[in-house]
C-alpha cells in the first residue's frame, strides 16, 4: 500500500471512529438505568414523575436536540426518544400545563428570560424544526407558572450575515 493510500485510510477510520462517538450504542427497552448511564453517560438531569423518574440527556444550546430517558420504578427503561419537535411541543396545553409539566414533556430550557411588562417567564428551546429549520420554541409561564402561550421562530443564532438576521446597517 503507497503513503497516499495509508493516509486516506487512516483518514478514514479517523472519521468513523469519530462518528461512533456522536452515536452512542443502543439501548433497550427493559434495560435498567446502570446499563443505559454506561451506554450514554451521566445524564444532564434526573426529572421525577409520578410513575417513576426521567434522565434528561440534553446537546443544547446549539445541539438542538435533548433525549429523555424515562424508567419506572423499578429503574427499568421504559422509553428513549428526542423530545424537542413539534410532535411533543403540541402536547404541552396553553391554560393547562404547568413548568413540571414542561420539564418532564421537554427537559430544561437552555435560556430562560422574563418579559417585565408582561409578567412573563419564558423558557427557550432552539431544535430543527422538521430536521432542517433552525428554530426556537419560547414557552412562556404566567406568574402562577402555568403556561400561557408557546411561540415558535427562527433561531436567529445560525443566521450567516453575521448580523442576527438584520442585515447590513
Amino acid at each position: 500500500m503507497k503513503y497516499g493510500q495509508k493516509a486516506i485510510l487512516g483518514g478514514l477510520l479517523l472519521m468513523l471512529g469519530a462518528c461512533a462517538s456522536f452515536m452512542p450504542p443502543p439501548i433497550s427497552i427493559g434495560e435498567p438505568e446502570s446499563s443505559v448511564v454506561s451506554k450514554l453517560g451521566q445524564p444532564t438531569s434526573r426529572i421525577e414523575d409520578k410513575n417513576g423518574y426521567l434522565l434528561e440527556y440534553t446537546r443544547n444550546p446549539w445541539g438542538q436536540a435533548t433525549n429523555m430517558a424515562r424508567f419506572d420504578r423499578s429503574g427499568k427503561l421504559v422509553s428513549y426518544e428526542q423530545v424537542l419537535t413539534v410532535e411533543k411541543f403540541a402536547t404541552i396545553k396553553p391554560g393547562i400545563a404547568t413548568k413540571d409539566d414542561v420539564l418532564r414533556t421537554i427537559g430544561h430550557p437552555s435560556e430562560t428570560s422574563y418579559l417585565s411588562r408582561l409578567q412573563l417567564e419564558v423558557w427557550s428551546y432552539p431544535y430543527k424544526e422538521a430536521g432542517v429549520w433552525n428554530s426556537v420554541m419560547h414557552v412562556h409561564f404566567d406568574n402562577n407558572g402555568v403556561v400561557k402561550m408557546m411561540q415558535n421562530a427562527q433561531d436567529m443564532r445560525f443566521e450567516r450575515d453575521g448580523m442576527f438576521g438584520f442585515g447590513r446597517m
